[in-house]
């Protein structure tokens, strides 16, 4: 069964009814945490615009640590110590991997039930899903020095209140975050 966000089923409808034309205001966008919650086709339908939003807001809160039992947007282990994973800079592009210097080995065919969808997709610039989650692996893996002993894991994660998180070699991606950092880079 498909879960449907109510925002944007109430938008649907609302749309359907004449209830939002000229002069009507639209629902607010949704939170960075809603849209990680959402089925990726929600995420995938956003606009361009409202994408790119939800990328900086990602970005600007991605150093926060948790609070109120709040988890972080990217939670990592570290000697044992879950803490948040080193803050991302501003204008930051995922899918642009910095050139380290040093072959890291992904498996992306990891134990997990997910697969990484390979269709290309137009809201990934092209890439598929599969393609775009090695990007921004290889991009958080430079960013964050993570050097596992062997290859680093990567897992499929939808659903999850974090867009990325990281403990002993497994890197799980929200796929979620593989559209909002592909969103246009003019928007952001």
């Amino acid at each position: 069964m498909v879960r449907r966000s109510p925002l944007l089923l109430v938008l649907a409808l609302a749309a359907g009814c004449g209830e939002i034309g000229p002069g009507m205001t639209a629902p607010a966008a949704p939170t960075v945490r809603e849209a990680l919650l959402e089925p990726v086709e929600q995420v995938e339908s956003l606009s361009p615009a409202i994408r790119a939003e939800l990328y900086r807001a990602l970005l600007r809160d991605s150093g926060g640590e948790a609070q109120d039992g709040v988890l972080a947007l990217f939670p990592m282990v570290q000697n044992g110590t879950l803490r948040a994973a080193p803050q991302l800079e501003g204008r930051l592009d995922l899918l642009e991997v910095p050139d380290g210097g040093e072959p890291l080995l992904l498996n992306l065919d990891g134990l997990s039930a997910e697969r990484w969808p390979t269709d290309r997709s137009d809201s990934l610039q092209g890439l598929s899903e599969r393609e775009a989650a090695e990007l921004v692996a290889r991009s958080l893996a430079a960013r964050w020095s993570l050097r596992p002993k062997s290859a680093l894991r990567v897992e499929r994660a939808s659903g999850v209140p974090y867009a990325a998180a990281y403990a002993d070699g497994l890197l799980r991606i929200n796929p979620n975050l593989l559209y909002l950092a592909a969103a246009p880079p003019e928007g952001r």
